[in-house]
């Protein structure tokens, strides 16, 4: 497993109905992190060198005035960039045997769209499995394992406390916070994908490839 890249991924939404739309969807690796804005309004012109400034690896960053036009950019990105890198796409509750957020959402919304499933034959690992059954915590949420093995760090990076403040952040055009939200979502993500792989075994991770049927 430690030879496939690691590439976080989580995204953020309008809230968590069939019918809500997704806001922002990030990626980070070691080198950067790459972040789809679907801005629902006017954004800032200075808001990707603003968030550079405040954080220390850097963050592509793309703005779109509409979801489906956020899901082809996505498209383009992973079948250009990822799915050409021996890597394996990694979430913290993103899709589990038993449910999971992220990958099903992104599903419905689609669908909706009428778009193809843009994943390909990337593999795919639950970092939240392996914290429930190989690491003693008290905690379950992402914030929460980060800061009992690692430590403050990305935790003081996030201006929400919690994630449904997303929610209201896009709503009210603040789009800053919001993105900073999910740069440390996707880099606590990849940062315990790291500690796992240190103190576990192969078998301990549950890989699935993403590529569909037909």
């Amino acid at each position: 497993m430690t030879q496939l890249t690691t590439i976080a991924f989580d995204i953020e939404t309008t809230g968590f109905q069939a019918g809500d739309e997704l806001t922002v969807v990030g990626f980070d690796s070691a080198v950067s992190s790459r972040v789809f804005l679907h801005t629902g309004t006017a954004p800032q012109a200075d808001l990707a060198d603003r968030l550079n400034d405040a954080l220390q690896t850097p963050v592509q960053l793309s703005l779109h005035d509409s979801e489906q036009g956020l899901l082809n950019e996505l498209a383009t990105f992973v079948a250009s960039t990822l799915t050409q890198r021996d890597a394996k796409l990694v979430a913290y509750n993103g899709e589990r045997w038993n449910g999971g957020f992220d990958l099903p959402f992104l599903r419905t919304r689609l669908c909706t769209h009428g778009l193809d499933w843009p994943f390909g034959t990337l593999p795919y690992v639950d970092v939240m499995d392996v914290f429930e059954t190989r690491f003693n915590t008290s905690e379950d949420t992402l914030s929460g394992v980060y800061d009992e093995l690692i430590g403050a760090g990305l935790n003081e990076l996030d201006p929400f406390t919690d994630s449904s403040e997303a929610v209201t952040a896009w709503e009210e055009g603040a789009y800053g916070p919001l993105i900073t939200h999910n740069v440390a979502d996707i880099r606590r993500t990849r940062a315990l994908m790291e500690l796992a792989e240190r103190y576990c075994s192969k078998s301990d991770f549950s890989m699935k490839s993403l590529e569909p049927i037909a």
